[in-house]
């Protein structure tokens, strides 16, 4: 799997431990991000690893912030991107499992070595389930369109 990494400067760290589980993963990663602790604006290498994924440059992108709500949020400012904050296990197994998230967001400042290994290795190999969840990413994208995703149910049943 391809997948673009980005962090800002409270990233950096965390995202060395990222490329280093990546590569011992065998995937191929796509460095985007910051190459020091020099202060770097979050929404620059969200757009970058975002861009990516929704050009299908990358299968997927992990982005690593002090908290991750500002990579979250810039990154879901993309069409087509589904971008979760994930903190634990669960979070990162739910997020791909029902919401086909194709972007992680990470806290810098908030994950440890252990639990930051934990989230990536169960992001990556959780699969989408679809079923009954297909339809609401189908809503996911409706709402980028501009269009109310109540009319998707609506059409469904004509």
């Amino acid at each position: 799997m391809k997948v673009a990494v980005g962090n800002d400067h409270r990233g950096f760290e965390a995202k060395q431990q990222i490329k280093a589980i990546l590569s011992q993963l065998d995937h191929e990663c796509i460095d985007v991000g910051g190459d020091n602790n020099n202060p770097t604006d979050y929404p620059d290498p969200a757009y970058l690893a975002a861009t990516m994924v929704s050009k299908k440059e990358a299968d997927r992108a992990i982005l690593v912030c002090g908290t991750g709500i500002g990579m979250c949020i810039s990154a879901n400012k993309i069409k087509g991107i589904r971008a979760a904050l994930c903190h634990d296990e669960l979070s990162a197994r739910v997020s791909r499992h029902h919401n086909d998230a194709n972007v992680l967001c990470i806290s810098g400042d908030l994950t440890g070595e252990v639990l930051l290994r934990k989230i990536v290795e169960v992001w990556l190999e959780t699969e989408f389930s679809g079923g009954r969840h297909q339809r609401r990413i189908e809503k996911i994208a409706a709402i980028e369109e501009g269009l109310d995703p109540r009319d998707i149910k609506n059409e469904k049943k004509k």
